[in-house]
C-alpha cells in the first residue's frame, strides 16, 4: 500500500466545490501553506473549489494560509474560535461585507466536536457556552444540578494536514506543537491529505511514536522545504495584493 502521492496538485484535485474542509494548525504551527497555496492557485486558475466551509482554529492572519482563501473568495463560511487574530482583515472584511459566514465555537469545544466526529459520537454535552449568544436555540439539561449545553459533531469531507514524518502507507508523527488539532482532523474527515517535511519507508517510525495511523491518511505529498506563515507575515506577505503568493 503506497499513499504517497506524486504532486501538490494530484492530491488537492479531488477537493470540489461546497465541500467542508478541515485545515490543520494553530496560527502558523502546524498549518499546510503548500496544500493551501495550491488550492489557491487552482481556483484563481479555474474558478474552483468555492463555496468551501472551512474548519480552523482562526480565521487566517495577513495575505497568506487561509487568509489567501478568504481574498480569493473561496471560504463561503467558517467554522473557528478566533476569527480576529494579529492581522485578520481578510476575514473582517468579507464578514463586514456579508460574504462569509461564520459560526464561532469555543477552542475546547472545537476540539470535542472534532474527536467526535471521528470517534462516531453524533452528540455530547458541555457547561462551556451556557447562558451565552452561542447556546441559543440549542439543547440544554442538567447533570448533578448543573446545566450543560448540546453540541453536535463535526465532520469534513476532506482534511488537510502537515506532519513531521510520514512512512508510504500512511503512518505520522509530528513536530512538536504543530500537531494540534491534526490527529482529529485526520479521523473526522471522508479523506485525508498530508504535506509532510519527509517520507520514509515503513518500519523507519517506531510504531510507539506513531500519533496518526495509516488507517486515517489517504494520501501523502512530501514537502521538504515547507514555508512557515509567521515567516511570510515577517516578509511582507500582510497586504491584499499578496494573497496567494
Amino acid at each position: 500500500m503506497n499513499k504517497i502521492t506524486p504532486s501538490i496538485e494530484d492530491a488537492i484535485a479531488g477537493i470540489e466545490d461546497g465541500m467542508t474542509v478541515m485545515i490543520g494548525g494553530f496560527g502558523g504551527s502546524g498549518a499546510p501553506i503548500e496544500l493551501i497555496d495550491a488550492l489557491v492557485a487552482r481556483y484563481k486558475a479555474t474558478g474552483s473549489p468555492g463555496r468551501l466551509t472551512v474548519i480552523n482554529n482562526n480565521a487566517g492572519n495577513g495575505a497568506v494560509g487561509i487568509a489567501a482563501m478568504i481574498y480569493a473568495g473561496m471560504v463561503a463560511k467558517m467554522v473557528c474560535s478566533f476569527p480576529r487574530s494579529t492581522d485578520a482583515r481578510a476575514f473582517t472584511e468579507r464578514y463586514h461585507a456579508g460574504e462569509i459566514e461564520l459560526e464561532l465555537v469555543p477552542q475546547g469545544t472545537l476540539a470535542e466536536r472534532i474527536r467526535a466526529g471521528g470517534a462516531g459520537i453524533p452528540a455530547f454535552y458541555t457547561p462551556t457556552s451556557f447562558g451565552t449568544d452561542i447556546a441559543k436555540g440549542k439543547p440544554v439539561a442538567e447533570f448533578d444540578g448543573r446545566p450543560y449545553v448540546q453540541e453536535r459533531w463535526l465532520k469534513a469531507d476532506v482534511a488537510i494536514i502537515k506532519a513531521e514524518l510520514a512512512d508510504r502507507k500512511g503512518n505520522l508523527t509530528y513536530n512538536k506543537a504543530a500537531r494540534n488539532f491534526a490527529p482529529l482532523m485526520a479521523m473526522a474527515a471522508a479523506t485525508t491529505i498530508v504535506q509532510a517535511r519527509q517520507v520514509v519507508e515503513p518500519g523507519a517510525i517506531d510504531p510507539e511514536h506513531v500519533v496518526t495511523p495509516g488507517i486515517f491518511v489517504d494520501m501523502v505529498v512530501e514537502i521538504a522545504d515547507a514555508k512557515q506563515e509567521e515567516a511570510l507575515l515577517r516578509e511582507g506577505a500582510l497586504v491584499k495584493e499578496g494573497a496567494g503568493a
